[in-house]
């Protein structure tokens, strides 16, 4: 592979936007174990938050995957692969990434779901004390002191 090429493939998997568009790949071969990828992912996204039990699942293979990108990687950055084989690499690459950014989204859905049942704990904590401050009686709503 001519040097130019090389950089033009790791230009394509570095770019920010590399994955806009991008499919997650169907099958994948991660640490000599083939993994039906867009599967796994579509079945974790699925759910509304990740089970206890399957949130070791997930950051395991958010691990192996994020191992397999550098390993891809650096056979391009390491010119061991001819240009052919090389944009095979890539395009699996920005599959990984594509993967890898659904699951971290993830977390940021529990996040954003906890954050809001907070909001919504805090709001209700905050009724409760401007009642008591202006002297609502909680249970009948009435006011005290004759008001």
């Amino acid at each position: 592979m001519q040097e130019y090429q090389r950089k033009q493939l790791l230009e394509r998997v570095n770019k920010e936007s590399a994955t806009i568009g991008a499919d997650i790949p169907d099958r994948i071969e991660v640490q000599d174990e083939e993994i039906d990828l867009r599967e796994f992912v579509f079945e974790i996204k699925r759910r509304d938050t990740i089970p206890e039990g399957e949130r070791e699942r997930v950051e395991r293979a958010k691990r192996n995957l994020r191992r397999e990108r550098l390993e891809r990687l650096e056979r391009i950055e390491e010119n061991r692969v001819d240009f052919e084989t090389g944009e095979e690499i890539a395009a699996s690459i920005i599959g990984i990434d594509r993967a890898l950014d659904a699951l971290d989204n993830l977390r940021a859905a529990d996040v954003e779901s906890e954050a809001r049942r907070q909001e919504a704990m805090d709001r209700k904590r905050w009724m409760s004390f401007l009642k008591k401050a202006l002297g609502q009686d909680d249970a009948s709503g009435s006011k005290r002191g004759g008001y």
